[in-house]
């Protein structure tokens, strides 16, 4: 691992301003003693379309821009960095090990930034230079080396440098599960592929909740199913990117995670209600976010996805407003026991996964509570509607779908403590099919 004398203690943050295909040098991040700082360049200040990575928290101004305690770098540049899957491949290649899990835990922030590919989510880049743009990008590997490259770092094993040049693309986007970016034609996507961790196949599982998202009326990144190394892997359409007759253009992003001033440390505190006071103030089409977001938190209780983290739900940022990002890794999560709880707060405090604690929040998303059940009420027809078809799509197997079934998909806890007549009126409707 590289030492504390050895380790880079700056590096150049690059934007994609909005229609652009060619990146501009913004500024610098600078380590200091127990954070890092960042400021803006004079050439980015003077220019007439330049735009805050994001205000608050970084606006255009001169000087050094510290973040606030007890946050270590600005939640904005933090979004564009490594998360765990990222993290993991650059401990693994970089050490040359076996790759322990807890290799990254020695690797510094800038140092992520400067050894991940250059296709991050979002319009920003890292680099070494604040003059000279190189990328650290290959759009062509194939997915069964890629998938091949994930699973090894996934078991553990050592990478050949060519499998590890072929992984590096991906390790600039979030999430903890085994990815990578690929592209087709005018098309970029996230490839998402199994774990020797899975007890059931959660590639086929995420494809199938995003599916019935999107037939249940949510905005959702298109989803796709392909297969190598006789393996399935989901592949998630990039909407960051599109490509332009002279490039591919880049759309800024900010986590809610961003939006609500909290690090990984404080995620736990992160709150759907809190998120919909800033939708109100802030975005563009507040009320129809308002559904929108209020939609997305019942139909995450409904497939049992309580992997609804702050870093899941994101904004774009076109330097004055915030509109919302299509939705992403909606995927059930396996549960031991009947109880579950979601990854944020829905009332108050509550988090557990439970649909009447989303009624009770209503008002906060400016719904009434004929408007807050009618949607509900909705999205179970739709899933158990749409169930065997969807699971038919994706050649489910009948061990997973009864693994799925009541389990993730409409399991019976979620309509505890909601009105009776109206909990037993959609457990009629979830009980009339089976896996």
């Amino acid at each position: 691992m590289t030492s504390d004398a050895a380790r880079p203690r700056e590096v150049f943050v690059w934007i994609w301003l909005p229609g652009r295909t060619a990146p501009v040098v913004a500024g610098r991040i600078h380590a200091e003693d127990d954070h890092f700082a960042f400021v803006y360049g004079r050439s980015y200040l003077a220019r007439d379309d330049a735009i805050p990575i994001y205000a608050p928290e970084l606006p255009l101004r001169r000087g050094a821009i510290v973040p606030e305690p007890p946050l270590e770098i600005a939640n904005a540049l933090r979004d564009a960095s490594p998360d765990a899957w990222g993290r993991r491949v650059i401990a693994h290649r970089l050490s040359g090990s076996h790759g322990g899990a807890n290799e990254f835990a020695e690797l510094d922030e800038i140092t992520l930034m400067l050894q991940s590919g250059s296709d991050r989510t979002g319009a920003l880049d890292f680099q070494a230079s604040p003059g000279d743009y190189v990328p650290r990008e290959a759009d062509n590997e194939t997915l069964e080396r890629l998938l091949d490259s994930a699973d090894r770092v996934d078991r553990g094993l050592p990478l050949a440098p060519d499998l590890a040049e072929a992984l590096q693309h991906g390790t600039a986007i979030g999430g903890a599960r085994p990815k990578a970016l690929i592209r087709d034609g005018n098309a970029k996507y996230v490839a998402k592929f199994s774990s020797s961790t899975d007890t059931c196949n959660v590639v086929k599982a995420e494809f199938i909740a995003m599916r019935l998202a999107k037939l249940a009326g949510l905005n959702v990144a298109p989803v796709s199913l392909a297969r190598a190394m006789n393996r399935d892997v989901l592949l998630i359409r990039r909407f960051d990117r599109e490509r332009a007759e002279n490039g591919w253009t880049r759309r800024a992003m900010v986590s809610a995670l961003t939006l609500l001033g909290l690090d990984e440390r404080m995620a736990a505190h992160a709150s759907y209600e809190v998120l919909a006071d800033i939708v109100r103030a802030r975005f563009i089409d507040p009320i129809e976010t308002l559904r929108e977001l209020f939609a997305r938190m019942t139909f995450n209780i409904l497939v049992g996805n309580t992997d609804d983290h702050a870093r899941n739900h994101a904004a774009f940022w076109d330097g004055d407003s915030l509109a919302l990002t299509p939705a992403y890794d909606v995927c059930p999560q396996s549960r031991i026991g009947r109880e579950a709880s979601q990854a944020m707060q829905i009332h108050g405090l509550e988090r557990r996964s439970r649909l009447s604690l989303c009624l009770a929040s209503a008002n906060k998303f400016l719904l009434t509570d004929k408007r807050a059940l009618t949607i509900m009420r909705d999205q179970v027809a739709v899933i158990a509607d749409h169930w065997q078809e969807v699971c038919n799509q994706a050649q489910l197997d009948d061990a997973d779908r009864r693994l799925l079934w009541r389990r993730q998909f409409l399991n019976d806890l979620a309509f505890d403590g909601l009105p009776k007549p109206f909990a037993e009126a959609l457990e009629s409707v979830a009980g009339r099919y089976s896996a």
